[in-house]
């Protein structure tokens, strides 16, 4: 009998349906828009320790435990991190509802990286349990399921504290019951038969050997057999996965195009995280959560909703991106630049709202472009390491950030100060992939120009050469 379930033997349809399940309800969190305000109001900790003490946790954290986990997920093959993240998503939320003194908000904030840490194997899980040939399709329901999720809870939390009057706390109890839900579900998820590095030689090294009988000394059971023969193995697969690992980083870096659409992607992505970590502190700052209404949830589903339609239409558009993609990226990142400045420097809360949006909007349309372009010519195994390498770049890239402009051994700035320094890194980013852009642009076209002119001296000395060998 197999130790695992061989998940290419069972279809592609039930484990999409319930990685699917558990993405809607791990990502379906009424709270979460709403953190800062529960935060600074029912929790009674000032807006100043939020932002530079507490925050900033959350950053090294996650960096601390993402190298780790990224390994762990593929040789344990992904579906016990799944269930520590939905272990970690609940203990999370008791914490929030039920913990009050500093030390646990703490604490708190290094659970919430575990969490962030461990997407990593939702989002690769698929890849491993189901055959090839359904990649594209399940990719598409995992990452909707998601989506919706996110969308519900933010319009649902929306809802209950704008028209229900429904208290913070509520929302949270509500959510931690919709976390235990997803913790759930996790457990019935089929454990794949390999992952994608560390490869299945155990399993079926025990396998054979319960499956017929073996020469072997008869003062030596099966068991002890099978025991010796898997350590044997587990060395070996180890080795092997740590030269295919190297290999696949050649191999994925060794192009230079996709060296900058990677650049671009880490650069992006730490300062998109720090605007998406600090906006509602933000919009606390431009108008207090105590005194106002709060539409942080209602803004979060709209942003998700445009900057899924925003990605949705990537393919559909007829552009040559391997010509302008790069100055596409420093046209959007301009945009992205003015929407930073524009949420930190206004006063207007609708104004910052709107610019939000449009941040957003654009980050989630670039980075869709940037994915498919990085995916199109590599291995499914090149493009998950490439995957985790560019995520772990984006998130040092984060953390020295938060290092020096918000924790308060540091710089320590004011939430608007530190808005204008990541627009100016969102401007730099700009400035730099127009120039790259254009260069690219202008190589193509010169290039072009000069295939076209060879092409025609080709013409015309082989039309002189006919008329001459004519008249001869």
């Amino acid at each position: 009998m197999s130790v695992c379930v061989d998940m290419r033997s069972s279809g592609w349809v039930f484990p999409t349906a319930l990685l699917s399940l558990y993405g809607f309800l791990a990502n379906c969190r009424p709270a979460e828009p709403f953190l800062t305000p529960y935060l600074v109001g029912p929790k009674n900790i000032s807006q100043h320790t939020v932002t530079n003490y507490l925050f900033p946790i959350w950053t090294y954290s996650y960096l601390s435990m993402l190298p780790v986990v990224f390994l762990l997920t593929d040789l344990l093959r992904y579906k016990p991190m799944i269930v520590l993240q939905g272990l970690f998503l609940v203990s999370n939320y008791l914490l929030l509802c039920f913990a009050s003194s500093l030390p646990a908000i703490t604490f708190l904030q290094f659970n919430f990286g575990v969490v962030t840490s461990t997407e990593v194997a939702y989002f690769s899980y698929i890849y491993s349990a189901i055959p090839p040939e359904h990649y594209q399709r399940a990719t598409g329901f995992v990452r909707s399921a998601m989506l919706t999720g996110f969308t519900f809870g933010a319009t649902l939390g929306q809802l209950l504290i704008s028209l229900a009057g429904v208290s913070y706390f509520t929302v949270n109890a509500i959510t931690l019951g919709l976390m235990g839900a997803a913790f759930i579900v996790s457990f019935n998820l089929p454990m794949p038969g390999r992952g994608v590095f560390f490869g299945s030689e155990v399993g079926e090294a025990a396998d054979q050997l319960e499956e017929k009988p073996q020469d072997t000394d008869p003062g030596v059971t099966v068991g002890q057999t099978v025991k010796a023969k898997a350590r044997w193995c587990s060395r070996g697969n180890l080795g092997r996965a740590g030269r295919r690992m190297w290999a696949n980083i050649k191999e994925s870096y060794s192009s230079k195009r996709l060296v900058y659409w990677s650049i671009w992607w880490a650069l992006a992505t730490a300062n998109y995280g720090q605007v998406f970590n600090y906006v509602q502190l933000m919009w606390d700052h431009i108008e207090p959560s105590s005194t106002s209404s709060v539409y942080n949830g209602g803004v979060e589903a709209v942003c998700t909703l445009v900057g899924a339609a925003a990605a949705f239409s990537v393919g559909y558009m007829k552009v040559r991106w391997e010509v302008w993609g790069e100055f596409s990226l420093g046209v959007f990142s301009a945009v992205g630049a003015v929407c930073v400045f524009l949420i930190g420097l206004t006063n207007n809360i609708w104004v910052s709202y709107s610019g939000y949006v449009i941040f957003k909007a654009s980050y989630m349309f670039l980075i869709t472009i940037t994915t498919f372009q990085i995916a199109a010519n590599l291995s499914m195994e090149c493009y998950a390491l490439t995957f985790g390498i560019n995520t772990f770049v984006a998130l040092a890239l984060q953390t020295v950030l938060t290092a020096v402009v918000v924790d308060d051994t540091a710089l320590g700035l004011d939430i608007v100060t530190q808005f204008i320094i990541y627009g100016c890194c969102y401007g730099a980013i700009s400035v730099l992939f127009l120039l790259r852009g254009l260069y690219t642009a202008c190589a193509h076209y010169c290039s072009s120009r000069s295939s076209h002119t060879t092409q025609q001296i080709q013409i015309t000395h082989t039309e002189g050469t006919d008329s001459l060998s004519t008249q001869m």
